[in-house]
Parts: structure tokens; C-alpha cells; sequence
């Protein structure tokens, strides 16, 4: 245990939200094998994963999709998100200026084959099966973001150099046959095999919740193809979830990420850290620019919302957002809504933030149910308003919000589900609402799916006055291009304004 413990430390003490994490030197070579057990292996690569999540991939969709804007004297106002502020895709693709997101995929789903391959040679399953599942999970991540991606000729280091690319919808297959095995290594899974207990540092060894967990990506993986005219490959794999039996993740029930963060420099949680507080006790930069978009206050507002005050600080009573990329000098610090924190919440803990040592969200039991109820509306699941009251509630109670004032909220009529004209978008504006600054990512997926993304603001520094300017995809880094070019070349022309991954219809 004390073992586990030093590598996570070694590994949090690099952990940032920044474009690099310094622990990457830990990642496995596949050509150069370690003698590491897969219990200090797990718990690295579950890291990694959550930090993607809540840090790049959460940024990129927050802006995108209509959460953050910046205060125009913020500390670090030229350089906070300005490429997704200014829709700079292209230069996202470039090393020195953008965000590694493909190469830190693709580096996690190294450490995760390897944690397979050492947990099959022992006959470790429940090993096994976590770490299919999770590959699933990046991989499907990576379709989200680049459409077509190397899929059954990765991961296999200086042996392929260039693996070819598959469609996109072909690896979103393939991920979830990944998914469906771990499931079933897991369930196979003898006693006398080794688990993870510790080590497991999102369910702490329950490898039922792992099984729920597997299935909720998967129903998040078929709703995401649900315009893509796949009815008959929908039906055919709610089908073999329902045979599996487990179920989804439901109330309480949420992946949350939490090796052991500590009120320490570097070992802080990275939210936290970057968006609040340093070990100190000292604003961060990224708090005194930080700021709410104004379109996003409208919404919370409109709603009678009580989670806007969990959310953000009031000035001179009111909560003030920003329109994205505003330069005036009405949308100061002083004269705009800050993240609310525990300092300024009489020592609680408030919605986005509790404590430097909150565990971190990967997928929320809100996000489970706001699934669940929309595959109910699609008549895949049943008990769509159950399902969708039910998200609210888990969303309250994260939120901090006392689970008293739901019966008024849920009664107005622009939020109530029997009275929506459209309840498929309730349920996302709902969801939105829930996800802000949580699990951003999957918000903006969300509104390309459904092409929604013209309902959001656009940035004050888009380049174009084409109100469906929007960003829709990645374009390949230029990492990959160098190293990888004949295969990148055969994708083709992208435009990631008019190019879609093969669930935008």
C-alpha cells in the first residue's frame, strides 16, 4: 500500500491543467516492458484519464458550448483558453501552440493495454476487463473529437509506427465489443484472482459498479449515434445490455476520480488548483479570470435556478456573466460573477467547489440518469420523467442545493417534463445546465449530436459572422502528421467548421 501510494504522489505532484502533464515520464513502453504490478500501474492510468477529462477536454467544451467566458482585466486574460475562444482550430494542431489531447489519449491507452496484458498473463481478470473498458472509453473519446483515428493497428509502439486508420464508426464498434469484454472478464473474474481494492481509485475495488459503469458508457456511446440512421445496431446492443442484466449507473452511484489529493503543492485536485486556490490559500490567475458567460447566467436565471448561486458569487446583488470574447471594459473582474468557493460560502462547500481535496468527476450519476431518461424518451428504457426528475435531484445534491426546493423548480413550466413541448430537448437543456464546468466535453457533443450549437452564443472573436461558424471537430495534430503523414493524408481535406464526425448527421 505504501508502495501505491509514492507512485500516485510521483504522479500528482506533475499533474496540471496544462497542454503537457511532467509525469508522462511514467508512461509504459511497449518495447521496454517494466516489472511493475498492475496495482500501481491501475491507478496511474486512471489519473491520467480523469485529468484529460477535466482538464482540456473540459475546457474545450466549456467555451464551446457556452459555460466560459473571461473577465476582460483578467491576470491572464491573452492566454486563457484564447485559441477556443477564438475558434483557432487549425492552431490547435500544432505542438507549440495548441492542446495534446490525441497524443495523451493515445499515451493512456498505451498504459491501459499494457495493464491488460500484464493482468492476462496472470490471469487477473478483473485487471483485464477495467482496462478494455477504459480503452473503449478513449477511443470512442477520440472519434468524438477526430472522426476517422488508428484503431486495431495502435498501441503497439515501434512494431507499427503508422497504423492505418479505421472509420470512425467502425472504432465506436470495435470500442464497444472492447467494452462488452471487459465486461465479461470482469464477471469471470474468480476468487482466488487478484482485484483491485485501493488501487481502484474510482470504485475502490466494487466491480459491480465497474459492470454499471461499462454499461452507462455504452448507452452513452449508442444515444451519440442516435441521429446516424443505426437503429437496427441501437436495438441490437441495448439488447445485449439488457441480457447482461446490471444495469446503469444510478443515484449515488458516481465515477469519481480521487487518488489521495492533499492540500500540497502539485497534489492539490486540479480543478481546484487551477480554477481557485494554490496550497497557500492564494487566488489562482485562473480565478480572477474565470468568469461565467452571460448567455449561461440568462439560462440559470430564466429557470429561477437555485444552483446559480452554488455556482457563482453575486455583485452589488445581481449575478453578471460575460459574453464570450468581450473586450469591454463593463465585463472587469469587479463588475462580473467569480466562481464561488468555500471562502465565500461561510466555509462550505459550494457547487463547483468544496475542497482542495474533492474527488474528481469522470462520468456523474446526473449524466447516468440525464442518459437514461433521454433513451426512456427514444423508447429504448422506461420511465423517461422519473428518470429525468431523478437527474435534477442528484444534480441538486451535488450542487449543494437543498433537496427541498425541488418541488418549486420542477414546477415552472420551463422545466417541468410533462409540460415540454419538446421533451428530448428539456431533457438536454436540463443536462446542460447539470454538466456546466463538470463534464463540458460532453455537453458540446450533446449539441453537435442534436444541431443545437447554433442556439449558443457565438464568441465576440469568431472570425466569421456566419452564425453556424462553429467548431465541430478536431483536425489532426501535427505530431501525427509528421510521423504518421501517408495515413493522415488519405483522410483527406477537413474543414472543422463543415467536416462531422460520423454521429453529426
Amino acid at each position: 500500500m505504501k508502495k501505491i501510494l509514492s507512485f500516485l504522489l510521483i504522479a500528482l505532484a506533475g499533474t496540471a491543467f496544462t497542454a503537457c502533464d511532467s509525469f508522462l515520464d511514467t508512461n509504459v513502453n511497449p518495447n521496454a516492458p517494466v516489472d511493475v504490478p498492475v496495482e500501481q500501474k491501475l491507478p496511474n492510468a486512471l489519473v491520467k484519464t480523469v485529468n484529460l477529462e477535466t482538464g482540456a477536454l473540459n475546457q474545450l467544451g466549456a467555451v464551446w458550448v457556452g459555460y466560459w467566458a473571461k473577465a476582460t482585466d483578467g491576470p491572464v486574460n491573452t492566454s486563457l483558453f484564447r485559441l477556443e475562444e477564438t475558434y483557432g482550430v487549425e492552431a490547435m494542431s500544432f505542438d507549440r501552440d495548441g492542446r495534446p489531447i490525441w497524443e495523451d489519449s493515445y499515451t493512456t491507452l498505451v498504459n491501459y493495454k499494457d495493464i491488460e496484458n500484464s493482468a492476462a498473463a496472470t490471469g487477473d481478470l478483473a485487471y483485464v476487463g477495467i482496462a478494455k473498458i477504459m480503452q473503449g472509453w478513449h477511443f470512442m473519446r477520440l472519434v468524438d473529437l477526430y472522426n476517422n483515428v488508428p484503431f486495431s493497428d495502435a498501441l503497439q509502439g515501434s512494431t507499427n509506427v503508422t497504423p492505418k486508420y479505421e472509420d470512425g464508426q467502425q472504432v465506436y464498434e470495435g470500442a464497444i465489443n472492447l467494452i462488452t469484454a471487459g465486461i465479461q472478464d470482469i464477471k469471470a473474474a474468480t476468487a482466488l484472482s487478484k482485484k483491485p481494492v485501493t488501487d481502484d481509485v474510482i470504485f475502490k475495488g466494487n466491480l459491480t459498479l465497474w459492470v454499471k459503469f461499462a454499461n452507462t458508457i455504452k448507452l452513452r456511446a449508442l444515444l451519440r449515434q442516435s441521429e446516424a440512421g443505426r437503429e437496427g445496431y441501437i436495438n441490437s446492443e441495448l439488447a445485449r445490455i439488457k441480457q447482461e442484466g446490471s444495469g446503469f449507473l444510478g443515484a449515488g452511484e458516481s465515477a469519481m476520480v480521487n487518488p489521495g489529493y492533499q492540500i500540497t503543492a502539485g497534489m492539490q485536485n486540479p480543478f481546484w488548483d487551477a480554477y481557485y486556490r494554490n496550497q497557500a490559500g492564494a487566488l489562482t490567475t485562473g480565478y480572477n479570470t474565470l468568469r461565467p458567460t452571460a448567455y449561461l447566467v440568462q439560462q440559470y436565471k430564466e429557470r429561477n435556478d437555485p444552483r446559480l448561486p452554488k455556482l457563482y458569487r453575486s455583485v452589488a446583488g445581481d449575478y453578471v456573466g460575460v459574453p464570450l470574447g468581450a473586450t469591454s471594459a463593463d465585463y472587469t473582474m469587479a463588475k462580473t460573477s467569480a466562481l464561488l468557493g468555500p471562502n465565500e460560502n461561510g466555509n462550505q462547500p459550494a457547487g463547483l467547489l468544496k475542497s482542495a481535496q474533492q474527488p474528481s468527476v469522470l462520468l456523474s450519476s446526473f449524466e447516468s440518469l440525464f442518459l437514461q431518461a433521454e433513451a426512456a424518451e427514444r423508447g429504448w428504457l422506461t420511465g423517461a420523467q422519473m428518470l429525468y426528475e431523478e437527474a435534477i435531484k442528484e444534480s441538486f445534491r451535488y450542487m449543494q442545493v437543498p433537496a427541498t426546493e425541488f418541488t418549486a423548480y420542477n414546477a415552472q413550466p420551463s422545466v417541468n417534463f410533462a409540460l415540454a413541448p419538446d421533451k428530448i430537448e428539456r431533457i438536454i437543456e436540463q443536462k446542460w445546465l447539470a454538466l456546466n464546468s463538470i463534464s463540458s466535453i460532453e455537453a458540446w457533443n450533446d449539441f453537435r449530436r442534436l444541431n443545437y450549437l447554433s442556439r449558443l452564443p457565438q464568441s465576440l472573436q469568431s472570425p466569421s459572422a456566419d452564425l453556424d461558424f462553429r467548431p465541430r471537430r478536431l483536425t489532426y495534430r501535427q505530431s501525427e502528421v509528421y510521423t504518421n503523414s501517408d495515413e493522415v493524408a488519405k483522410q483527406g481535406a477537413i474543414d472543422p467548421f463543415r467536416s462531422r464526425v460520423f454521429w453529426n448527421k
